[in-house]
């Protein structure tokens, strides 16, 4: 190999391992010491350190007595996506709507890897106890990932599954297999998902998909309110409107 594509292939397996090192702390809530870190990356620890001082010294790591955390710089990165994603730049307007059209907060919420992230969020008429902070990483096999997880390839619906066995639902109970299968079906041939006290007790939420013209999810659209208000009775009409959010938004898409 010449020298200069060794050095490029050098150079993008340090790259990866400083992305596997990021990975691991915003994962985190909490504050990791340097041999968990290592092995979470599957790096060497002498490999993890080098890259945790470059991090650090750049502020997307912050390091103390308790552990290396995710630093504030990161921040900059998410704020610059959320200005200048279209998918919010379209979806704003649409998630307004729905949540002064139904009165429940709503939100639009992005896949990445085998998780999910609120990008938008606007309270409703009713605001809930409940907070939902945008960016912070979701299960998809739960409430609304469902509307996400239905469009999976069967390749990572298998590793999603084999992923997520410390994900019960917020009552403790865990879904089987044969459940998941059932409700990501039913996502597919209704169009959306009503789920009651799966992510948080108490809530409620009913989220639809959006799909673009070959027909892959983009992204997902719910709404969510107290168990009292949104009740089965109300599912059909929200439902509606839901499903109508997220087609505008598709179509804004193109």
């Amino acid at each position: 190999m010449p020298a200069t594509d060794a050095s490029s292939a050098s150079n993008m397996r340090s790259l990866e391992r400083a992305i596997d090192v990021l990975e691991v702390l915003d994962s985190s809530t909490q504050p990791l010491r340097l041999s968990e870190i290592s092995r979470r990356a599957g790096l060497h620890v002498a490999t993890t350190k080098r890259i945790l001082t470059v991090l650090e010294s750049r502020g997307r790591v912050e390091h103390d007595e308790a552990g290396f955390r995710a630093g504030l710089a990161l921040l900059f990165g998410a704020h610059a996506y959320l200005e200048s994603s279209p998918l919010v730049a379209h979806a704003r307007p649409v998630v307004q709507e729905l949540a002064s059209v139904t009165g429940y907060t709503a939100s639009l919420f992005a896949r990445s890897g085998l998780a999910r992230a609120v990008v938008l969020r606007v309270e409703g008429t009713s605001p809930m106890r409940y907070v939902l902070p945008t960016g912070e990483r979701l299960p998809l096999t739960l409430g609304a990932g469902k509307v996400l997880a239905a469009y999976l390839e069967p390749d990572e619906l298998e590793r999603l599954v084999e992923s997520e066995q410390d994900h019960p639902s917020a009552t403790g109970e865990r879904q089987t297999r044969a459940e998941l299968d059932r409700d990501l079906a039913a996502v597919r041939e209704q169009g959306y998902y009503f789920a009651l006290q799966e992510r948080a007790i108490g809530v409620g939420s009913i989220a639809a998909p959006i799909l673009n013209a070959e027909g892959r999810c983009v992204a997902g659209i719910q709404i969510a309110g107290r168990v009292q208000e949104l009740t089965e009775l109300r599912e059909q009409e929200v439902a509606v409107e839901v499903r109508r959010a997220a087609a505008v938004i598709a179509q804004k898409l193109g």
